[in-house]
């Protein structure tokens, strides 16, 4: 089996090139290849009888990196088949080299790393920092935004092209604000280095970049980072601390539970507003709830806000194996069956009924229309709608028998049982009955509001006004509509 040797060029110029290393650059006499030729060092053994062969083509011809690393690896380990092998890389080995890593990886040939310097001595030097206080080192090519931890010092390496670099700003000016600080710097330790302070909006613009070019963005205090989830938990917890709000440390799980109700209906009454500005706030609200319950589960020792986190990621992937896994659908009808399926599967013993599970606090016409739900699925549904209509004639005679003897407790079950079969009409026809009504006493509260304001207009009250007149003035509001 042939070894493929890679050497590490070093980050600068000829001067900082180990001896060792150089030393057996130049007693080499067959052909090395490199990554690139853009390097100060090739330029330097070029002159002194060494020669080299790059892939600097095959970024001309492929779109993506991905794809010019792969076609590197593929070509040196089809080389190594046949001759010794020496590959070159800008500085080390071992540090940012994409092609590197797939060729550890590989099984074929035998590959020895041969040292080389790093750039980020120099790189610390020059940037006046200290690793130890956090430090983040990224490929600009490729990376996620996800990834980056903005209470480290980052370094984003291999910033190629104004392309990349645009790219890399875009994606920071998702967290942080166009003035933030950034530092560019050309070719770290060399005789060429080169240091430019920008902000972050002009770090694509009017600076040249290159292959030696990187970008420094220094740590990121709390004030900026608002919008990120670990900062919302940190203040969550300060909250609850020794030292920080007598209200919420007094706050228990069921202290709570009102102002969760209160939170998803004020969130509804955003969405049916279509207010995008107030679905945001009351959606934080909402959020608020959960963290404020997850933080005083990891008070007490029970669990955290990761375990809530892991539990419905856990629940996602497992109901959706169309999406996860090679399960596949071909309808809504198909993600929704399987969805209950796994659902049952996942409840194991701990449901003795269909029924069980249904949210006992929802508001009656909301848990009527999951109870029937629920019960359809099995079987237990009417045949058609017709028999639907006839039973809520039935239930409006026995309404009306239960007035006539006069008793309220009678009468509240009969009209509960006429409640209950137009929830089932609704479910027939896809109607939410909660969502419904819910339409129907905001158009009764817009056309009410028309009538006072109109009375008012007219300087009289609504206990000076007559029947007929307050429906004259709904009627004109429903013209309006």
């Amino acid at each position: 089996m042939n070894k493929i040797e890679i050497i590490g060029l070093g980050a600068g110029d000829l001067d900082q090139l180990p001896l060792g290393i150089y030393k057996k650059l130049i007693a080499l006499t067959i052909p090395i290849y490199t990554r690139t030729i853009k390097h100060p060092v090739i330029n330097a053994l070029q002159a002194e009888g060494v020669k080299f062969t790059s892939f600097d083509t095959m970024y001309e011809e492929e779109e993506q990196f991905a794809d010019v690393y792969q076609r590197i690896v593929s070509f040196i380990q089809e080389r190594a088949e046949n001759e010794h092998v020496v590959y070159a890389v800008p500085g080390h080995p071992m540090l940012a080299e994409k092609t590197v890593q797939l060729l550890l990886e590989q099984s074929e040939c035998d590959v020895e790393i041969i040292g080389g310097s790093s750039y980020l001595d120099d790189l610390f030097t020059t940037l006046k920092i200290d690793p130890i206080d956090g430090f983040q080192f990224v490929d600009a090519t490729s990376f996620q935004r996800k990834e980056l931890n903005y209470y480290n010092h980052l370094v984003f390496s291999q910033v190629y092209d104004q392309m990349i670099a645009s790219e890399v700003k875009l994606t920071l000016l998702e967290d942080l604000p166009a003035d933030y600080p950034v530092t560019i710097i050309e070719a770290a330790g060399s005789a060429a280095e080169k240091i430019v302070k920008v902000t972050l909006e002009e770090m694509d613009r009017g600076v040249k970049v290159s292959n030696l070019t990187s970008v420094y963005v220094p740590p990121v205090s709390d004030n900026l980072l608002h919008h990120t989830f670990i900062h919302f938990r940190e203040v969550i917890r300060k909250l609850r601390a020794p030292g920080g709000c007598p209200w919420d440390q007094k706050q228990t799980h069921e202290s709570l539970r009102e102002y969760a109700i209160e939170e998803v209906y004020e969130l509804i009454d955003a969405i049916d507003q279509q207010d995008d500005e107030g679905i945001v706030e009351e959606l934080g609200d909402v959020l608020l709830q959960v963290m404020l319950h997850s933080q005083i589960g990891e008070d007490n020792g029970y669990f955290t806000v990761d375990d809530v986190i892991r539990t419905v990621t856990d629940k996602m992937i497992h109901r959706h194996p169309h999406v996860f896994q090679d399960k596949h659908v071909h309808s809504v009808d198909d993600v929704m069956r399987n969805w209950e399926q796994l659902k049952r599967d996942e409840k194991g013993d701990t449901r003795t009924s269909i029924l069980d599970g249904i949210a006992k606090h929802l508001p009656a016409l909301a848990r009527a229309y999951q109870l029937q739900k629920r019960a359809a699925k099995v079987g237990f549904d009417w045949d058609t709608v017709s028999d639907m209509w006839k039973k809520m004639n039935e239930e409006l005679n026995e309404f009306k028998a239960a007035i006539s003897k006069g008793s309220v407790r009678d009468q509240e079950k009969e009209f509960g049982d006429i409640l209950f079969v137009l929830t089932n009409i609704a479910r027939y026809y896809k109607i939410n009955p909660e969502i419904a009504l819910n339409q129907t006493n905001e158009k009764f509260i817009a056309r009410f509001s028309n009538i006072e304001r109109a009375l008012h207009q007219r300087k009289r009250s609504l206990q000076e006004a007559t029947l007929e007149e307050m429906d004259a003035l709904w009627e004109e509001a429903k013209e309006r509509e």
